[in-house]
C-alpha cells in the first residue's frame, strides 16, 4: 500500500489543480456499506424512487420510516483516512474541491468548505419542501413523524422530502454547475472509491479526461474507465490514502 500512495503522492505533486472525485468506496472504512455491498442495510431499506414517494401519504410515510432506519444504522459514522487526506489536500490548496456521489456529508464534516462540495446525489442530513424549498431539519421532522406516524408537511403546505436526490428526480443544478467548474478547471482527477457506473454523475471523470487533466482511479474493483486512466491504483482506499493524511 505505501508504493500505492507514492504512486498517487507523485500525482498530487505534478499537479497545481487536483479535485477528488468520491463514490460509496470512500465511506465503507467508516462503516457505510456502498449499496451494492452484500447484506447492504440498503437492501433492507432500499431508497424509494420519487414517483412512488409523491403517489401517496402511505407511500411518503413509509419512506421515512426506511430514511430514519438509515440513520439509526449509520449514526456513528465519522470522516476516514481518505476524507481526511483530501480535506488536508484542499486546505493545502492542493486540490480545488470535491465532486462526490456520497449523500453521507462526511467531506463536510473533514473540514472541506461546503462551498467546495459539489453533492451530486443530494444530503442525507437535512430536508427541504419541495415546493418552496424551504430547509427543515431532520430532528424536529423525526419527532413529528414518531409522534403521529404521518408524513411532515411544510408550513406552505408543501410535501418535504430528505435532501436526497431520488430515482427519477433531477439532479441539482447548483452541484451539477460546481461540478462542471471544477471538472474545467482542473489538471488532475483522482476518482476514490467509484464504480463509475451512475450516471450523470460518472461523466465527470470522463469529461476531465477530455479536457486534458490526468485521471488516478483508486478503487477496490475495476472501473469502465480504468482504460482511459493515467494511474490505476486497487486495494483499500483508506490505506492508499493514509499517508497523504
Amino acid at each position: 500500500m505505501l508504493e500505492a500512495s507514492r504512486k498517487l503522492m507523485d500525482y498530487v505533486e505534478g499537479s497545481r489543480a487536483a479535485v477528488a472525485f468520491t463514490g460509496a468506496g470512500i465511506s465503507t472504512e467508516c462503516g457505510i456499506p456502498d449499496f451494492r455491498s452484500k447484506d447492504s442495510a440498503w437492501a433492507r431499506h432500499p431508497p424509494m424512487p420519487l414517483g412512488e414517494f409523491l403517489a401517496s401519504e402511505h407511500n411518503r410515510a413509509e419512506a421515512w420510516r426506511r430514511k430514519f432506519a438509515m440513520d439509526d444504522v449509520y449514526r456513528g459514522a465519522r470522516p476516514g483516512k481518505a476524507h481526511r487526506a483530501i480535506a488536508r489536500l484542499v486546505a493545502e490548496n492542493r486540490m480545488l474541491g470535491v465532486v462526490t456521489q456520497n449523500i453521507d456529508g462526511l467531506h463536510l464534516a473533514s473540514g472541506v468548505p461546503a462551498e467546495k462540495i459539489a453533492e451530486l446525489h443530494g444530503n442525507g442530513g437535512y430536508a427541504v419542501c419541495l415546493s418552496c424549498e424551504r430547509r427543515h431539519e431532520l430532528d424536529q421532522v423525526r419527532a413529528s413523524f414518531e409522534a403521529t406516524s404521518t408524513a411532515p408537511r411544510c408550513a406552505c403546505g408543501g410535501i418535504v422530502k430528505s435532501a436526497t436526490v431520488s430515482f427519477g428526480q433531477s439532479m441539482p443544478a447548483a452541484a451539477m454547475a460546481l461540478a462542471r467548474s471544477l471538472v474545467q478547471r482542473c489538471d488532475l482527477m483522482i476518482v476514490a472509491g467509484s464504480s463509475l457506473v451512475v450516471f450523470p454523475a460518472a461523466g465527470f471523470p470522463l469529461l476531465a479526461v477530455r479536457n486534458g487533466a490526468r485521471l488516478a482511479i483508486v478503487n477496490r474493483e475495476p472501473t469502465p474507465l480504468d482504460d482511459a486512466a493515467d494511474l490505476v491504483l486497487r486495494g483499500d482506499i483508506g490505506e492508499i490514502f493514509g499517508p497523504l493524511a
